[in-house]
């Protein structure tokens, strides 16, 4: 039985249809990446999941029971977290205080301090920035900054939107080591990004969205040897 599973995934904005039956499934322990071109329906999946946008019809099913319209933080609490495209840091507040936010599950202080911990010593980086404004740090900080404040609530998966969006080279380098630490130590994670390149190497499958819809579905391997594919959905 796969971790997560979406069926038939229908998602409208107003009367306009976004998604159109999407289906597809992520395994424990894996990575999976959702490719394609922008406005094709990546980030709507994401947000149907995480219950940030209603599902018209079909179903998701995460460890085997229905998560499809619950609110979002029922299914924070049930283990799913979504670190959101642009990062959407609060740049007033501190970096300490942006990491706190993620925790806002918790019932003790003591709690919140442990995670807290544990938050700067995966990213000693931002330990170093603590008591710094969010607003200041660099675009890859403020990244994993994001990411650190999705991991707060432990989640077993953990859901990526454009993670590289705006990135040099390098720190997109930076980030996505850490996305492949973070699934080493046993978080699955589902995958947003339109680096392909970014996406498949980090990645065990990859699916390919065109308009609402998956048109392929490859271990990460083959797709980056099928260059006619690649082509004929993303342009190259």
């Amino acid at each position: 039985m796969p971790a997560l599973a979406v069926k038939n995934l229908h998602v409208a904005y107003g009367s306009i249809a976004a998604l159109h039956g999407i289906s597809l499934d992520v395994q424990k322990g894996e990575t999976v990446a959702l490719i394609g071109a922008n406005g094709a329906g990546k980030s709507t999946t994401l947000r149907a999941i995480s219950g940030l946008l209603p599902v018209s019809s079909g179903d998701v099913l995460w460890e085997g029971r229905s998560i499809a319209n619950l609110a979002p933080d029922r299914i924070v609490a049930a283990g799913i977290a979504h670190c959101p495209e642009e990062r959407h840091v609060w740049p007033h507040m501190t970096v300490a205080e942006n990491i706190a936010l993620g925790a806002y599950l918790c019932r003790s202080k003591e709690e919140v301090q442990r995670r807290t911990g544990m938050a700067f010593h995966r990213f000693p980086r931002l330990r170093e920035r603590a008591h710094q404004l969010a607003g200041t740090l660099s675009g890859g900080e403020q990244q994993m900054l994001a990411i650190a404040r999705a991991l707060m609530s432990e989640p077993r998966l953990l859901m990526l939107d454009e993670p590289s969006l705006g990135l040099s080279p390098k720190m997109a380098e930076e980030v996505f080591e850490v996305v492949r630490s973070i699934n080493v130590h046993g978080v699955t994670v589902l995958l947003v990004e339109q680096n392909i390149h970014n996406a498949l190497s980090v990645a065990n499958r990859a699916y390919v969205v065109e308009t609402g819809r998956i048109v392929a579905s490859r271990l990460s391997g083959e797709l980056r040897n099928d260059p006619e594919l690649l082509r004929a959905y993303l342009g190259g």
